[in-house]
């Protein structure tokens, strides 16, 4: 007979955390939603949720394994039951947790224009915290080229001297996903000028990965371009748009009515940092909701905190772990202090070279291999810290 001691420390023992792994689940054909699920246990029993290859959101364990019961197809009744006995919960709790749960994530399928990161007041696990399977997302740079009347130093072309392939980013995508790496970002120099970029967002897509793309949006002044562009299925827009071009502002308006989320990129330097003010009302004037900031130098530090407190207050909002032009101050730099800022380089995200090698950051130009050659278990190693 089991002692009374032993059973109390079987009640209050830890629950021990699901198999980590990667899980795959589409909606029936009946159902008239048509979505599917990607989900990511981290060893820890954190997990990552794809919705429709579109929205990640990051879950703390006991929301993950309500997830991990639905890619699962369990009924209400199951996955209370388990969700129950694991937890010591009773079975009305737990059934009503997990309604919750799958409402939300209706809410999320049929919301469009949703931010490609996202939380809908969802458990959540906080990003770049605790030990994780792989990066969250890549920053894929496919080339470094650059449109015609731009600086040099606006990308590093004298490191890189080659260009993959268009088969070669297909098979770096494809072993990310095997991977578990969920999100990409296509940036450069410009991406637009690489003639395969459709192509390989529509190879990205189909995987299931969601994407993104970060561009000056000069190509968008040609309306078809830009909606073939949308045709791909890409979940998010990262513009960098020269704010003095008044195409831009045709541009921003086109892009404001898409069915995409958008985020508009701001430099600060000496020579606009008088006309920001007015670039955050006519941003804010055209219903685009997302903004990124940062500054050309250690001295616009009080008009970056100027323009962030702006754009809050116009009901923008701000994002801190985009990437930014190449050649601009990393705005955590300006913006947080050493225990604030967020620590995701080289762990919650990688950036590739056009020429495949990997860095931890596109401002960290440490090599950690080539994500074309070389074994996955040299290029990740989040716990070296030397990464």
């Amino acid at each position: 007979m089991t002692s009374i001691q032993e059973s109390i420390k079987r009640w209050f023992s830890p629950v021990h955390p699901l198999p980590p792994g990667i899980y795959h689940f589409q909606a029936p054909a009946h159902d008239p939603r048509n979505y599917r699920l990607h989900l990511r246990l981290e060893k820890g029993g954190t997990g990552v949720l794809i919705v429709n290859a579109s929205t990640v959101l990051h879950l703390n364990q006991t929301a993950a394994e309500h997830a991990y019961h639905l890619v699962h197809g369990k009924s209400e009744e199951e996955a209370a039951r388990a969700i129950s006995a694991r937890y010591r919960i009773s079975f009305e709790k737990a059934k009503q947790d997990y309604a919750d749960f799958l409402e939300r994530i209706d809410t999320l399928v049929t919301t469009p224009d949703l931010d490609p990161v996202t939380d809908l007041e969802f458990s959540r696990q906080r990003p770049y915290t605790g030990p994780i399977l792989a990066p969250y997302r890549l920053d894929c740079a496919l080339t470094y080229r650059l449109p015609l009347n731009t600086t040099p130093e606006s990308a590093p072309l004298q490191r890189v001297k080659t260009e993959l392939t268009t088969s070669e980013w297909k098979l770096i995508f494809d072993k990310a996903w095997e991977h578990g790496i969920p999100h990409l970002i296509f940036t450069g120099g410009e991406p637009t000028l690489r003639d395969d970029l459709i192509e390989l967002i529509l190879h990205a897509e189909k995987i299931g990965q969601v994407t993104g793309l970060m561009t000056d949006g000069h190509r968008f002044v040609d309306g078809s371009y830009f909606s073939e562009l949308l045709q791909t299925g890409l979940d998010h827009l990262l513009l960098l748009p020269s704010m003095d071009i008044p195409s831009t502002w045709n541009v921003l308006e086109m892009v404001s009515r898409a069915d995409i989320y958008t985020t508009v990129h701001i430099t600060i330097s000496q020579e606009n940092k008088e006309k920001v003010p007015e670039y955050l009302r006519r941003i804010a004037d055209l219903g685009l909701k997302s903004l990124s900031l940062s500054a050309s130098g250690y001295g616009l530090n009080r008009e970056l905190l100027a323009a962030r407190e702006q754009g809050a207050n116009l009901g923008l909002t701000l994002v801190w772990d985009l990437p930014v032009p190449y050649s601009s101050q990393n705005p955590f730099e300006l913006e947080f202090t050493d225990r604030e800022r967020p620590s995701g380089a080289g762990k919650a995200w990688l950036y590739i070279e056009p020429d495949g090698d990997v860095l931890p950051d596109q401002s960290i130009n440490q090599v950690l291999g080539n994500f074309l050659h070389d074994p996955w278990d040299k290029i990740w190693r989040p716990d070296d810290p030397t990464n």
